[in-house]
């Protein structure tokens, strides 16, 4: 364990202490204005499926950058937008090439541009374990066989290959047996050489940092160390943010990435604001698994060993998400009780590293595991809104962009027993006090040790002296955070 007030030598990005993230999936947030004629889409919001395409794209993202902005957003992670024959790309075709269907180059030229005028980040997802069938190298292989010029950019286990025949062994190693994702050769020096061109080439086009799909699926601590140091030699406040769903010290020791997608953090979130309405038939068929319901001392508990996991460095970059394109949404796998998402929005948004809201749980976009997770944000149908959630969100996010202790202070637990938790963010001379309550009804609270002062609760807006020692009136399934005047 890391102890919370150590000095670190590690370096992280500055800004995402004070990010705000956005996951959009590209094909399901927005269709823009131009016209996608010839195209062979769903209908917008009809239900999701593997294969089929619903035509959202980034000239649609840019025509809701108002709405992005208006949430309290200030930093966007996209799932993959290079060509791709899958409606989630993460079968890349061209790492080069924005896939037309988003808009090509141009509109992520725009984008970029548009985000950085509003003072906004853009993080893309890096697939580099592996690229698809169509992609140009393992074509080649398809056609030319042993003679192909790109053999050694694959793991070539047998011939001839099969990448559609499945009644036949494939012939070549691909993601988790996937005939359809071929996994890159990283020992080749081309193949290494060429991904780390791709990371470097869209850091020079303007993005801010990179998302990693499976990286630990590249097992070769140098391939991420000298990812890292190209990445940092082109801009040195880039973030590095890799999927790792379990123990990640081995990539977080300051050479590799500057954080992980925080799944330490969901789990006990769902386990605790859930723990009456959990749906493990939804988390167990998901990448969530199943959650055992949590009090308040056991969350208490989780949630200050997550805190002091790793370097405190890392901890302030983590990517803490309550779900994401690969489980179930929250509002779901909390057996649709809107009061648990809620509940667990406060506390992520209070709560050390980056918070990442998901697509279109700001309007109660419900979701089962994928591919229902990824359903069309419904803009023709605001009556579907949940806009107590959205206000809701609005408050808690401009709470956290305007006070440095919920960006950078310290985690200190105050009071957990029961179905109430109560704790302390510290940054220098400020100190904000938040308190959940997860029961059905109200409960009382006295704390003692605070800092004496004029506060208001950013999800009430009423204002309150608080003393050393003061006591505190929850009502049932609500929070309070404490902000100084």
């Amino acid at each position: 364990m890391i102890s919370p007030t150590s000095v670190s030598s590690i370096k992280t990005p500055q800004w995402v202490k004070e990010a705000i993230f956005y996951q959009i999936f590209p094909d399901r947030f927005a269709r823009g204005g131009r016209a996608h004629s010839g195209l062979n889409l769903q209908a917008w919001g009809d239900k999701p499926t593997f294969h089929q395409y619903m035509g959202g794209d980034l000239w649609g993202v840019i025509e809701h950058l108002d709405h992005l902005q208006a949430l309290g957003i200030n930093a966007v992670y996209f799932c993959p937008v290079f060509q791709s024959a899958s409606n989630h790309r993460y079968h890349t075709h061209d790492y080069f090439q924005v896939d037309p269907m988003l808009g090509g180059n141009a509109a992520l030229r725009t984008l970029i541009d548009a985000l950085h005028a509003r003072g906004m980040r853009i993080v893309l997802d890096g697939v580099f374990n592996h690229a698809s069938r169509g992609f140009f190298q393992f074509n080649d292989l398809l056609e030319q066989g042993e003679h192909s010029a790109y053999r050694d950019w694959f793991h070539v286990e047998s011939w001839p290959l099969y990448p559609y025949e499945q009644q036949h062994a494939a012939g070549y190693a691909g993601w988790w047996g996937n005939r359809a994702l071929p996994k890159f050769n990283t020992n080749n020096p081309d193949v290494r050489e060429f991904l780390w061109s791709v990371a470097e080439f869209w850091l020079h086009f303007g993005i801010d940092g990179w998302r990693l799909d499976v990286p630990n699926e590249i097992d070769d601590d140098l391939f991420w160390q000298e990812f890292r140091r190209r990445v940092k030699a082109i801009n040195p406040e880039a973030y590095i943010v890799g999927e790792i769903w379990g123990d990640a010290h081995r990539w977080l020791s300051g050479d590799q990435f500057d954080a992980v997608m925080n799944y330490h953090f969901t789990r006990p979130c769902l386990g605790f604001f859930a723990a009456r309405t959990l749906d493990n038939a939804v988390n167990e068929v998901s990448g969530t698994g199943h959650v055992e319901p949590l009090d308040a001392s056991a969350f208490a508990a989780r949630m200050q060993a997550v805190t002091t996991l790793y370097d405190p460095e890392i901890v302030s970059a983590q990517l803490n998400l309550l779900d994401s394109h690969d489980t179930a949404r929250f509002l779901t796998a909390a057996g649709g009780d809107a009061t648990a998402f809620r509940l667990a929005s406060a506390f992520q948004m209070t709560y050390r590293g980056a918070p990442c809201i998901y697509y279109g749980n700001e309007i109660g976009l419900p979701g089962g595991p994928d591919p229902d997770c990824r359903r069309a944000f419904p803009w023709d149908n605001p009556g579907s809104w949940d806009y107590v959630t959205l206000e809701y969100l609005r408050k808690l996010t401009a709470a956290r962009r305007q006070n440095l202790a919920l960006q950078r202070g310290t985690f200190e637990v105050l009071y957990a027993q029961d179905e109430v938790v109560a704790y302390l963010r510290r940054y220098q001379e400020l100190s904000v006090y938040v308190l959940i309550n997860t029961a059905l009804t109200p409960q009382e609270v006295s704390l003692s040790g605070l800092q004496a002062g004029q506060y208001r609760d950013a999800l009430s807006q009423h204002s309150r002296p608080l003393e050393a020692e003061s006591c505190f009136s929850l009502e049932a399934r609500s929070a309070q955070v404490w902000l100084p005047e």
